[in-house]
């Protein structure tokens, strides 16, 4: 007798709700259903990297991580985004986003301080941003600039509203830089420093052991200050003062 020839699953269904059957041509089999993933964009991308980062950290991002999470192979995630750093250059200038701009960006307010309004609202707004999405924060010092659109307008505000203000470009320049730090540095600390009141409490009861070295970190109470809000907005007061007293006095 001869033995049946084939691959040995003559006798199973394959393709469960597709009407297959022992026998059954092909021809008469529906096709199964198309996939339903929306095509891979870099808008898709984008918004998977966020979502990575915001959930599990930067140092959970890698690009055989996001392609898993996008549902494609690394290979073909790739095609469509270089490198690890492009994949953070484009979280990052989508987050910017958030960062509303005032609205009166173009109007000539009467009062003299109405630039100083316009600067505590971009800067706020770009705080509240920054801790939603810890992950940029906390980034390492970029090798190399950020000119995506999102943080290109935000930072063309921040300068346009210096210059209106009567900074010359060296002085907009250094102070936007100033600015943009005290953000980064505020939001950063405040994403990364977590101590529990206990330790808090037991690190300054050891500087209070220490007097003689450290009297003035003792008297100000230095491990127990967490106001990170307050200490923003001060930071961002004594600037802004600082800045009104460089401005040329008019007649």
């Amino acid at each position: 007798m001869s033995k049946p020839r084939g691959n040995g699953r003559t006798g199973t269904s394959r393709g469960t709700g597709t009407g297959a059957g022992p026998g059954r041509s092909v021809w008469l089999r529906r096709p199964p259903a198309p996939r339903q993933e929306p095509p891979l964009t870099r808008e898709r991308i984008t918004e998977a990297a966020i979502a990575l980062l915001d959930e599990e950290g930067l140092e959970r991002l890698t690009m055989r991580h996001l392609a898993e999470r996008l549902g494609v192979g690394t290979a073909t995630l790739y095609w469509h985004i270089d490198t690890k750093d492009d994949v953070v250059d484009l979280a990052t200038d989508a987050i910017f986003a958030e960062a509303t701009l005032p609205d009166d960006h173009d109007s000539e307010e009467s009062h003299d301080r109405f630039w100083e309004e316009n600067v505590v609202t971009l800067l706020s707004g770009c705080r509240a941003m920054l801790l939603r999405h810890p992950w940029s924060a906390a980034l390492p010092l970029r090798q190399r600039p950020s000119i995506g659109p999102n943080f290109l307008a935000w930072l063309e505000f921040l300068q346009a509203t210096l210059s209106r203000a009567g900074f010359n470009a060296q002085q907009t320049q250094a102070t936007c830089w100033l600015l943009y730090n005290h953000v980064l540095g505020s939001a950063a600390s405040q994403s990364n420093l977590q101590w529990s009141k206990d330790e808090r409490a037991s690190a300054q009861e050891q500087l209070r052991r220490q007097r003689d070295t450290y009297p003035t970190l003792v008297d100000y109470e230095y491990m127990l200050d967490e106001d990170w809000e307050a200490n923003f907005h001060l930071g961002v007061k004594l600037v802004l003062n600082g800045l009104e007293a460089q401005l040329p006095t008019t007649g």
